[in-house]
């Protein structure tokens, strides 16, 4: 428990300090008073100045933050040159997104990484046997793994979805199924047990190429990318369905928080050192969507204010934004606690990691 715990923590410590140090660069640069650089949410365990900033640690490990001076209040303002408030809207808005891109930015590296010693996805555009399951309608028609898949019917398939709709339609009929080898023929079941399919057979279209070492990085780059937009279409497929669900009345039982991230990163170092890096570039473009929402405190809600501020053209009196933002804070901490509240009671029920995430996982 005690290495789940750190390993977690670690994970955590890096997709924060990666998001903050985003906030952190893009200040310096543009000559903002970096104020304080911490690591958690207040209140204070202890902290340290070097230079003009003050690297702290605080109690609550659930985030973190960049105090720049002049961010909210212009009564405290002792350098008017290096307050926030009194940079360009441009300069604003380029410190408020840089943490969501520094976290998008560490989600391409971490599938980069995955993708150099995994290899890379290649589509074959064939369809090939990689198991068959016992007692089966494809082992009993001589199916053996291997094989590769021309037609079904006399229709070419191509890719696994061409051939799961083609043989779904063909449920309880013969069918005739064309190889490499040649023809046979199989029957697909009405009602396959769980767990298979109507013919019970696993297929593939893609193969695992493995580019020469110095072109990995580029590869996965590439790929990285593409993982990371998935991922973000994903994420945000699932924030609106959820935020329709609530509209409609349904309010989901299966949003889990700092509990059920834990249990996860649990379950991904279980399954080594690769496994834990693609979940920490899940993770990473997780916390770069959910950022950039348009919510009081969180980088979305202060960009929002530098959106209407430019369609009003004046700016908002500060001490407004920042009572929006304290009540927004309290009302992320309020659902922090909830949803980890709800964590730790299916955890108790579930009586272990396992089944929790059985329990979150539907």
């Amino acid at each position: 428990m005690l290495v789940s715990i750190l390993i977690f923590l670690l994970v955590l410590s890096v997709l924060i300090l990666v998001h903050e140090l985003g906030h952190f660069v893009m200040a310096r640069r543009a000559g903002i008073w970096v104020e304080e650089f911490g690591f958690g949410l207040p209140p204070r365990l202890f902290g340290k100045k070097i230079g003009e900033t003050i690297y702290s640690v605080n109690a609550l490990p659930f985030g973190g933050f960049v105090r720049l001076h002049g961010e909210q209040e212009e009564g405290g303002i002792t350098d008017p040159k290096r307050a926030f408030l009194n940079k360009s809207k441009s300069v604003r808005t380029s410190v408020v997104v840089a943490g969501v891109i520094m976290n998008f930015a560490l989600a391409v590296v971490a599938f980069a990484i995955v993708y150099s010693f995994t290899g890379i996805p290649k589509d074959t555009h064939q369809i090939k046997v990689v198991d068959i399951s016992a007692n089966s309608p494809a082992i009993s028609s001589g199916l053996v793994v291997g094989d590769v898949i021309n037609k079904v019917d006399g229709k070419d398939v191509t890719d696994v979805n061409s051939f799961i709709k083609n043989v779904d339609a063909k449920k309880g009929q013969k069918v005739i199924i064309e190889t490499e080898k040649g023809k046979i023929t199989v029957t697909p079941r009405v009602s396959p047990p769980a767990g298979e399919g109507p013919l019970g057979v696993t297929i593939t279209s893609t193969e695992i190429y493995f580019p020469p070492v110095w072109q990995r990085p580029f590869y996965g780059i590439y790929y990285g990318f593409k993982d990371a937009f998935f991922w973000g279409r994903t994420i945000l497929s699932g924030l609106w369905h959820m935020a329709y669900g609530l509209w409609q009345g349904d309010v989901p039982t299966d949003v889990s928080g700092p509990v059920g991230i834990f249990a996860v990163t649990t379950e991904a170092a279980k399954n080594g050192i690769i496994t834990l890096i693609n979940f920490v570039g899940v993770l990473s473009v997780n916390l770069a969507i959910l950022n950039i929402l348009p919510f009081p405190a969180l980088d979305g809600g202060r960009l929002l204010f530098i959106v209407i501020e430019t369609i009003i053209g004046k700016k908002i009196i500060p001490k407004v934004e920042a009572i929006v933002h304290t009540i927004g804070m309290i009302i992320l901490l309020a659902l922090i606690l909830l949803i980890t509240v709800g964590d730790i009671r299916r955890l108790v029920i579930a009586g272990s990691i396992d089944g929790f995430l059985k329990s979150i996982v539907k």
